[in-house]
């Protein structure tokens, strides 16, 4: 998770351990020398050789105080969505894979149904412009460094979007297969967009993302004729990962396929109540 990569404001504290090598000592006197240290320092010590030793155990601890104090945000989040009868799904994929096309798509030709979209990328506003201007309301949350996001990021999106009671919510996370499997937003349940041209070994890849999802959709199935992508043996390999795994096969660009995935929606919007079935917390 993030205490690993680095990213974001919860592990900050990991890089501010100074490292063993200049001592400044309290009399004044300033030299750079070596002591052998009988104790562990908890610190990134770098040797001559090209090993590193790190604290596994410290490492530990803060993503499970990280986690802990997400997951209390986000519980914060659900009964809030709950309260107003939002059905709040989590759309997650690797970066190009078509799910903020999908989502255009999915505002434009749903005008029925009230929806409302949280927009997360490191950097610009430009999928949040393509869901306004499809008519939808929508705001954008930018990471920067960082790879996801959190429960926090969605309370604070949530008092600026407002979204209508009975809605749909959808929030299109960082394209980041890994860490969005580990952070709960307070949302219903997550959706997976994988696209043709990705392979077919993903859920093998990506296992915590796969576990922890509700619905995988396979996007641009209008390419299947020019890629080497086998859909039945990805649906073998993710329901190695998570057996009641739903699998919807669509193309966004060109719409072959979407209606199921309307239906999908019209589904779980009338059971928006209770949590969807398969829903596999990771710890």
């Amino acid at each position: 998770m993030c205490a690993t990569c680095g990213c974001g404001e919860h592990t900050a504290g990991v890089i501010t351990i100074p490292r063993e090598h200049p001592h400044q000592h309290s009399h004044g006197d300033e030299h750079e020398h070596e002591h052998e240290h009988e104790h562990v320092h908890e610190h990134d010590v770098r040797h001559g050789g090209d090993h590193v030793h790190l604290p596994v155990t410290d490492t530990v601890t803060l993503e499970q105080k990280v986690l802990a104090k997400n997951d209390q945000l986000a519980q914060q989040n659900r009964i809030r969505i709950q309260e107003r009868d939002i059905l709040a799904l989590n759309m997650t994929s690797s970066p190009g894979a078509g799910k903020t096309t999908l989502l255009v798509r999915t505002v434009t030709e749903l005008r029925e149904m009230p929806m409302a979209v949280i927009e997360g990328d490191q950097e610009t506003l430009l999928d949040a412009e393509r869901i306004a201007a499809a008519g939808c309301r929508a705001v954008q949350i930018n990471t920067g460094a960082g790879c996801h996001l959190d429960a926090e990021m969605v309370r604070h999106a949530l008092d600026v979007l407002d979204p209508d009671p009975g809605s749909v919510l959808f929030v299109e996370n960082v394209g980041n297969l890994v860490c969005p499997a580990l952070f709960d937003l307070g949302e219903h349940g997550k959706v997976v967009v994988i696209s043709v041209t990705e392979g077919s070994d993903k859920p093998l890849k990506y296992p915590h993302m796969f576990a922890a999802a509700n619905l995988v959709i396979v996007n641009k199935i209008d390419l299947l004729p020019f890629v080497d992508f086998d859909l039945d043996q990805c649906r073998e390999y993710a329901h190695r990962v998570n057996p009641g795994l739903e699998f919807i096969t669509l193309s966004a660009a060109t719409g072959e396929g979407v209606s199921r995935w309307y239906e999908w929606l019209s589904e779980r919007r009338r059971t928006v109540s209770s949590p969807i079935e398969g829903t596999v917390r990771q710890a």
